[in-house]
């Protein structure tokens, strides 16, 4: 993809986020995923890393390298022709300005970054480090002329044993990580949680990120809670299993 096409998308992906409230981003992991979302409608895309890993027989949490990821998801976004964010985990060792040159290089226009560090046994970034990152990221994608959706995560809510416990942990994450440059914040694992939920909605000034499920979850519900932004994870692809079981359940051998 030119540069100036990128450009263009990654402009598109922007003001999409600013129109739509919430902005609905497919999770895809193939080109067929992709092609499907994007003719049902959809004007922007997320690759995920689970759903990705997961049709490659790979494992999620950094089970692939950063080449292999590049070269899963340069396919998919060639292959449609609206803004696709990719989901690059914690980074995989790389340093912001390479993994932002990297993600540019494939054609890819926004990128969702977590504080679990994989590769270093799964160990959480503090506030202010996970925060440095996020800000390598920006000043990478400022300097290379592509201005990049930022999705800054943190697990801190999935870590927790009482998720309502470390709220305020939370809040000062995702306002660190909104001072130093992110487009939107991801606070996994509490979708189901409308008091968390509606919380971190009034506590930054960016989008909200949330996981959904296509079936299980309401569109109003989110957008009455003031989410900004939703992605699916790995529930679409989780969502398709079980329909295909179904499917060919009838089929199958009874012994």
């Amino acid at each position: 993809m030119d540069f100036r096409t990128t450009v263009e998308r990654a402009e598109r992906l922007k003001q999409l986020h600013a129109d739509r409230q919430p902005l609905v981003l497919p999770t895809v992991w193939d080109v067929w995923s992709a092609r499907t979302a994007v003719a049902a409608g959809f004007p922007a895309l997320t690759i995920g890393s689970h759903p990705l890993a997961d049709s490659r027989g790979a494992e999620d949490q950094e089970g692939q390298t950063f080449e292999e990821v590049l070269a899963a998801v340069r396919p998919i976004i060639a292959a449609v022709d609206v803004p696709v964010s990719v989901d690059l985990e914690s980074g995989y060792g790389q340093k912001p300005a390479d993994l932002v040159a990297g993600l540019i290089e494939s054609g890819g226009v926004g990128l969702n970054i977590e504080d679990t560090v994989h590769s270093e046994g799964g160990r959480v970034r503090t506030t202010q480090e996970h925060a440095s990152y996020v800000a390598g990221l920006r000043a990478a994608a400022d300097d290379a002329g592509v201005p990049v959706w930022v999705n800054g995560r943190t697990d801190l809510f999935a870590h927790a044993e009482n998720p309502s416990a470390v709220l305020d942990e939370v809040i000062e994450r995702l306002r660190a990580l909104e001072q130093a440059g992110a487009d939107s914040v991801y606070p996994v694992k509490i979708q189901d949680n409308d008091e968390l939920l509606a919380a971190v909605t009034a506590a930054v000034a960016v989008p909200v990120n949330t996981t959904a499920h296509p079936v299980k979850h309401d569109l109003e519900r989110f957008r009455r809670l003031g989410v900004g932004r939703i992605t699916y994870g790995p529930l679409l692809q989780f969502a398709l299993t079980d329909a295909m079981k179904d499917m060919l359940k009838p089929w199958a051998p009874s012994s």
